[in-house]
């Protein structure tokens, strides 16, 4: 079994993909600012996509990075919502070998603070695919600034205390 916590800090690799028909590198905010969040916390970001709300394509793109070694974690953005057109969920969880489903019900729980009851409306999800962590967030700023700060930051600091995800990914060199 993993070890699940240890005195030092283990920086991982982390992708960032934003799931946006309209954005562009220039006008996405939220992946910007998981990226910049994630390098100041001390994680690498290894790869950053913006992708159309399409489910292939998130799938195609995420099953490269669930192979890629030096992925630790995967964070999505957008794409959660409840239209016909939000493909996330529907795109991921056929990859997950193991569904994290507190992560959608505490980042749902956490939401209804700032959202109220609309809060029932996001498909925010979580799980693990060859060892590697996958988050799914609303595409919002403040979704994903909730999500990273409450939820995926203390996650994947190997010091959090009982326990936290960092044992249970794939090897890397700093550890």
């Amino acid at each position: 079994m993993a070890k699940c916590t240890t005195k030092e800090f283990v920086p991982l690799g982390i992708a960032v993909l934003t799931v946006s028909d309209r954005h562009t590198f220039d006008s996405d905010t939220s992946g910007s600012d998981l990226n910049n969040a994630l390098t100041e916390t001390g994680h690498h970001c290894v790869d950053r996509k913006i992708s159309k709300d399409c489910i292939h394509h998130i799938r195609a793109i995420v099953s490269q990075w669930i192979i890629n070694n030096e992925i630790h974690a995967i964070i999505i953005n957008g794409g959660t919502g409840f239209t016909e057109g939000d493909n996330t969920p529907t795109a991921v969880s056929v990859l997950f070998d193991r569904p994290m489903e507190g992560f959608g019900e505490l980042f749902r729980q956490l939401s209804f603070d700032d959202i109220g009851t609309s809060c029932v409306q996001s498909r925010a999800i979580g799980g693990l695919a060859n060892r590697t962590a996958i988050f799914c967030l609303p595409g919002s700023p403040g979704a994903c600034q909730l999500g990273w700060e409450q939820i995926i930051k203390p996650q994947l600091d190997a010091r959090t205390r009982p326990c936290n995800f960092v044992g249970h990914l794939k090897p890397n060199k700093s550890r």
